[in-house]
């Protein structure tokens, strides 16, 4: 019966838009010991809350969260890979850059519909309400590493979890149930073998030996988590990322077969991936959280946007930049006239130069 329930419920998910559905148990993850290790190391920058009491019982355990769990389905969905994104045009105005886990509806907003349907389906198999828990990257659990022994993928060297057939571009979501599911077998296999690519793409050289990164470096970190100044030595990496970064991905040989076919949920919004920089600079509250309701660059906050819009203009240092810079250097908020100011200095230094 186990096997077979299991069966249909993967089938279900699969209707509601998950193409991969793995089953684990709760026990601690095999990765745990790196993640203290982690921590310790203060490479978890400002992030304080991964670092507290409760989050690591609960990444250690997950029984902490439900103590009744027996199994963990694990889930996958695609969202696009960053080699569908539109180049900039040359005669048009200065664009970004955004992740493209961003460039649609917010996974937070969009997958728990599904994951209450879904945990309806397994109570209706069951006969019966069931203790259960639904997450969609909002608790203290090591996902990654439940992912991996639910036969999703393996940890790739950028710290991604990595599908043989989508790549790396999914977003993972699970369900805690007080249910016997067969578990599936563990992903074995690492398939990086002795490719560095993403090691060496990347700008800042945030990704670590031990598949872990330091997120003090990381651009993604940078653009939405840190809500203070960027590092000045750390600005021209950025390059023209305003929201996350996509670099370690792209470079990625398994996402070259990612199937551009992707959920209508994350489909790119309008002005995305390639937004006007200028146009975001001189966002204003009203229209930020208009323009940005149910997007996740809601989570940089329209300071953090603008002042890495700020960051970006700088490195792309093109002369129609200097007015919209010129007047951000008045700006209210002392963190984007700081990163105005910054930028302003950098494209006149570059025009400068001969």
């Amino acid at each position: 019966m186990s096997a077979e329930l299991t069966r249909t419920i993967k089938e279900e998910a699969r209707r509601l838009g998950f193409p991969l559905a793995g089953v684990t148990t709760p026990d601690p993850p095999p990765h745990w010991p790196v993640y203290e290790r982690w921590l310790a190391m203060g490479r978890h920058a400002s992030m304080n809350y991964l670092a507290g009491e409760r989050a690591r019982a609960c990444r250690r355990d997950p029984r902490q969260i439900l103590p009744e769990c027996r199994s963990i389905l694990v889930l996958g969905i695609p969202y696009p890979p960053p080699s569908v994104a539109p180049p900039a045009e040359e005669d048009g105005p200065p664009r970004g850059r955004v992740a493209s886990y961003a460039w649609g509806q917010d996974y937070h907003l969009v997958l728990p519909e599904r994951l209450r349907a879904l945990v309806a389906f397994i109570e209706a198999q069951a006969g019966g309400p069931l203790p259960h828990r639904i997450y969609t990257d909002t608790v203290p659990l090591l996902e990654r590493d439940l992912a991996q022994r639910a036969g999703l993928g393996w940890i790739g060297k950028n710290t991604c979890l990595i599908n043989p057939r989508f790549g790396s571009t999914f977003f993972l979501a699970e369900i805690l149930l007080g249910l016997d599911l067969e578990p599936d077998p563990p992903f074995e296999a690492d398939r990086c073998g002795t490719c560095r690519r993403c090691i060496e793409a990347c700008p800042t050289g945030c990704i670590l030996p031990d598949r872990t990164l330091d997120a003090r470096a990381c651009i993604s970190y940078l653009t939405i988590e840190n809500k203070g100044e960027i590092p000045e030595r750390l600005r021209p990496a950025l390059g023209e990322w305003v929201f996350g970064c996509d670099i370690c991905q792209a470079v990625c040989p398994w996402n070259r077969f990612a199937p551009p076919e992707v959920d209508p949920a994350f489909a790119p919004l309008p002005g995305l991936p390639r937004p006007d920089l200028i146009a975001a600079l001189n966002l204003d509250p009203q229209t930020f959280n208009r323009q940005f309701k149910t997007s996740p660059i809601q989570r940089a906050r329209r300071r953090g946007y603008r002042r890495n819009a700020a960051v970006a203009l700088g490195n792309l240092g093109r002369a129609e930049a200097i007015p919209a810079l010129a007047q951000a250097c008045q700006d209210e908020d002392a963190l984007v006239r700081a990163h105005a100011a910054w930028s302003l200095e950098r494209i006149h230094t570059t025009q400068s130069d001969p």
